[in-house]
């Protein structure tokens, strides 16, 4: 693994930052990427002790910067062998019926087109070497439709799948695609859904919600299997969650 490059977006925070520390224990060569250049280079001052990192500035939503970004990787980051389309969000937690345009194009515009942007910059690559694995966060909600998950829940089927179809396509080039789907996972993520509503600090009380240590620590055996195996769809509740709308909590 010490000799694989691995880019990850969403990389400032959350389960994105928690995979390049993990990765980084096994001396994974990194490209984080991220809108928040502070953070960004506070992960890669922390990393740098443990591999070579690299750090790209830009939104995965605005498909020239994406490019832009992507084709400046100096030569000795330029052949990534792992993909992780990490970027997502989630705003409001609205009824279709009041749902907010912004909110919406938001979600389809990080969730999925983002997540395809990325792909298609760095997928030729790949297939021109023909190796490399892509691993695509998704989430229960790409499982399971809950109230008031609408839209969120739509986008997150679609990265199943847009997964589904990576898998089928790459085939023939020996390109492992992969799914994880985290259930709740205590991170930054709930702040934003609820706009920094108060209600966002209820969200992970009375249980012990997933950390983004445990997914990253997943997402690290998937890319760590033997070229022969696969791990194409994985989902990952903690023990209280049973589903999107089932948790136990004292």
């Amino acid at each position: 693994m010490s000799q694989k490059t691995a880019l990850i977006t969403g990389a400032t925070s959350g389960i994105g930052r928690a995979t390049a520390h993990q990765f980084a224990k096994h001396s994974i060569n990194l490209i984080l990427c991220g809108r928040r250049q502070e953070r960004l280079d506070t992960i890669k001052k922390a990393l740098s002790k443990q591999t070579n990192v690299h750090t790209l500035n830009f939104d995965v939503s605005d498909k020239v910067a994406v490019f832009d970004a992507i084709n400046s990787l100096p030569e000795t980051f330029k052949t990534i062998d792992i993909l992780i389309n990490n970027a997502g969000n989630a705003h409001g937690l609205d009824p279709i019926q009041s749902g907010n345009l912004e909110d919406w194009d938001k979600m389809m515009d990080i969730n999925v087109k983002g997540l395809l942007y990325v792909s298609k910059a760095i997928i030729p690559n790949m297939t021109e070497r023909k190796s490399g694995h892509i691993i695509n966060i998704g989430s229960s909600a790409g499982k399971e439709v809950y109230p008031n998950g609408n839209v969120y829940c739509g986008s997150k089927h679609a990265v199943v799948a847009i997964t589904e179809g990576m898998r089928i396509d790459l085939n023939p080039f020996g390109i492992k695609v992969t799914a994880i789907n985290p259930g709740l996972v205590e991170t930054e993520f709930s702040k934003v859904r609820f706009k920094g509503d108060a209600k966002a600090d209820t969200v992970y009380t009375g249980y012990k919600a997933l950390q983004a240590d445990d997914v990253a620590e997943v997402i690290y055996f998937a890319v760590s299997r033997p070229a022969h195996v696969n791990l194409a769809d994985v989902l990952m509740f903690c023990t209280a969650q049973a589903s999107s709308t089932i948790v136990k909590k004292e």
